[in-house]
């Protein structure tokens, strides 16, 4: 049984079509914590985040935000209670404008507490009041990025589960990206970053998950978990014999 959270997953399974990704999935996060989940490709981290958010339905196990199971929601309820998702390849609408996309991503809100969000959002991202009459898809990489994390921050959200947003981007870029996750963790949202860049992610997150064939492997601090030999060798690139 995991421990009472912010976050909490209890014995977790999900999948697609019968078959089983995630098995007996077990882990919480506390409020204000930034948590990283690592997995090479094909682990079940996308699965995890996609479980927690309402697109799809655990086969066992249950899923609890501030103590309200969610596992049975659909999607928009679930955003209600305070959860925003930024999948991987970011997601953005390119044909609208930077502006109508924050306005999506703020569709709970009413008109006037809209309006304010807009503004709450500009002064967390600064970049962004500049860019809010350009279409999303003039963008740049890191630039889409950065409208992603903002437009998922419109609701209000407690949780925040980020999908690879590092993936494709230069190093400068992606330093651009772990700043604003600092400005959200000030804000005291939990953040649940799925990321296989634990160089990057070492930088915000102060506990991690190591997820290998949809199950969790290791656990614990992250500088704890730096020290591990199957981090070292299968993430970091130092190996037992390379003498670092």
């Amino acid at each position: 049984m995991a421990s009472a959270g912010h976050l909490v997953l209890d014995r977790v399974t999900a999948g697609y079509g019968g078959v089983s990704v995630l098995e007996d999935v077990s882990l919480s996060i506390e409020l204000g914590e930034c948590v990283a989940v690592w997995g090479r490709n094909g682990a079940g981290k996308t699965t995890l985040l996609r479980a927690i958010s309402g697109l799809i339905r655990p086969s066992s196990g249950t899923i609890e935000v501030e103590g309200v199971r969610i596992d049975a929601l659909p999607p928009h309820r679930i955003v209600r209670l305070g959860v925003s998702h930024v999948p991987e390849g970011r997601r953005i609408i390119p044909s609208m404008t930077v502006l109508d996309n924050l306005k999506l991503g703020g569709f709970v809100l009413g008109p006037r507490e809209l309006i304010r969000r807009i503004d709450d959002i500009c002064a967390l991202f600064p970049d962004i009041k500049d860019w809010v009459t350009r279409r999303g898809g003039t963008l740049s990489g890191g630039q889409q990025q950065l409208l992603a994390l903002a437009r998922a921050m419109m609701s209000r959200p407690k949780l925040l589960l980020l999908d690879e947003p590092l993936t494709g981007l230069a190093p400068i870029i992606q330093s651009q990206v772990l700043q604003a996750l600092r400005r959200i963790e000030q804000e005291g949202v939990s953040v649940l970053l799925v990321e296989q860049n634990v160089h990057q992610s070492i930088r915000v997150t102060s506990r991690a998950f190591l997820l290998e064939q949809g199950r969790i492997i290791l656990e614990g601090p992250t500088d704890m978990l730096r020290g591990d030999p199957r981090i070292q060798e299968g993430y970091l690139g130092i190996g037992i014999g390379s003498g670092a």
